[in-house]
């Protein structure tokens, strides 16, 4: 089963296409996505309408209200694929389930759902009276774009004035749709963590000075810890910053574990245990717990590290569930109360991407609390 990364990657890289008028690049990456969401089959049902192939949009639009239907713009789309295919009934329903999805509004804004699109009560009743007017209901093709008038903002009403007056000499409509290219795009968070993040850097070993006249060349020293954790005294020794630093955490946790142990292909994540926080672990995350953790090894109790990853990406911290969550889409992760969950992004400030007992997925923040806090 293909991963949340995956799914990301392909439903990206197929809004690419589109954007570039690579239709069948687009179907490629759009159908290559095991079990799509709603927005994945809406975005292939547009495709095909811009490829010319209502019959398999139609499908396309099918699949995406069946998954979700409270989608309204999918019936609006669906609607436009019947209308092209000559199914005019099927048509007006599609667009009267349109505007019931409204529920007297007069707009839905997709954009935070990564749809840059307004849908428009106005432009709903537009399609209505195109429809009627396909089926030579002239009076109520009429009715339907006074409505549209009197709901529509001032900057149409002259197109919708022409409209009347093309319904008044009985001339058919076309219907209006999603705008040429815009498709549902992956939220921009998502996008940007597609790819591991190097936190520390690379390790560095930092060699000694070879004695005059040395003729071999002696394999370098490390900078690293003592079997107890302790900094090794030197002289004016001053807290290491930025890489150096992360260098010198991420060698000493390769040797206080396996020594057979090969560094990572990508960078895990790296923490420590905090001494003050009840033996927390801490993740190594910014330059202040990088300070901290160095000024912690010289303590009695030494420094204790521990390199942890989820398929090469690295844990942020952990959380733990406290109410039920229950999946609403392929890209959530399950929840139930006391599940420790590995977090790996944090989508935004309401939303975090996590794994849980071999799943990943995208949870509801305010469901769980950080693991030094668990009730």
């Amino acid at each position: 089963m293909a991963s949340l990364g995956d799914l990301l990657r392909d439903w990206h890289q197929g809004a690419q296409a589109v954007a570039r008028g690579d239709w069948d690049c687009a179907l490629r990456l759009f159908s290559s996505v095991s079990e799509p969401p709603a927005r994945v089959s809406f975005n292939v049902g547009c495709v095909h309408l811009l490829a010319g192939d209502p019959e398999a949009a139609l499908r396309a639009f099918d699949r995406a209200v069946t998954k979700d239907a409270c989608l309204a713009v999918g019936f609006l789309q669906r609607g436009v694929a019947n209308f092209q295919l000559e199914r005019f009934q099927e048509a007006l329903s599609d667009f009267q389930r349109t505007l019931a999805q409204l529920r007297d509004n007069t707009a839905i804004d997709y954009t935070q759902l990564g749809l840059r699109f307004k849908l428009q009560a106005w432009e709903v009743l537009f399609n209505v009276a195109a429809v009627q007017s396909q089926l030579g209901l002239w009076t109520e093709a009429a009715c339907s774009l006074g409505d549209a008038i009197s709901k529509g903002p001032e900057g149409v009403r002259n197109d919708l004035d022409i409209a009347l007056g093309q319904v008044q000499k009985q001339v058919p409509l076309q219907p209006r749709q999603v705008p040429r290219g815009e498709v549902f795009r992956p939220h921009r968070r998502h996008v940007e963590h597609l790819e591991p993040v190097d936190f520390l850097g690379k390790a560095k070993v930092l060699a000694s000075a070879l004695p005059a006249g040395s003729r071999g060349v002696s394999p370098p020293q490390p900078q690293a810890l003592d079997v107890r954790g302790e900094a090794r005294p030197r002289a004016a020794a001053r807290v290491p910053t930025g890489r150096t630093l992360a260098s010198r955490l991420l060698q000493g946790c390769w040797q206080l574990g396996s020594p057979a142990l090969a560094p990572p292909r990508s960078p895990p994540a790296q923490g420590y245990q905090d001494p003050s926080k009840d033996g927390r672990w801490v993740p190594l995350s910014g330059e202040e717990a990088l300070r901290r953790a160095w000024r912690d090894a010289a303590g009695p109790g030494g420094l204790h590290l521990q390199c942890r990853g989820v398929g090469g990406r690295p844990v942020l911290y952990q959380v733990v569930a406290q109410h039920v969550y229950s999946a609403q889409r392929p890209e959530d992760l399950a929840l139930q109360p006391g599940d420790t969950v590995d977090v790996l992004c944090e989508v935004d400030q309401a939303w975090l991407e996590g794994h849980c007992d071999g799943r990943t997925g995208i949870f509801p923040k305010s469901f769980t609390v950080p693991a030094a806090r668990r009730a």
